[in-house]
């Protein structure tokens, strides 16, 4: 859809079309990343990462700063 609006005058965009594109603006204003995907293995790591946290398999802040010598 949004190739479509990229050729469009606002005048000629629907209620819902023009609605749309200001959805779009501002998620991409708020979220610069917004529309990327994340490449497969990133999906991965992070659904592992998930995992482990939630099998308490994880390091607490304090303890990164007690091995970092802060």
């Amino acid at each position: 859809m949004t190739q479509m609006l990229e050729k469009a005058k606002v005048s000629d965009l629907t209620i819902i079309e023009f609605r749309q594109l200001i959805k779009e603006t501002l998620l991409e204003i708020i979220d610069p990343d917004y529309g990327l995907e994340l490449r497969p293995e990133i999906e991965e790591e992070l659904l592992e990462s998930c995992k482990s946290r939630d099998n308490g398999m994880f390091i607490t802040f304090e303890e990164v700063k007690k091995s970092l010598g802060i």
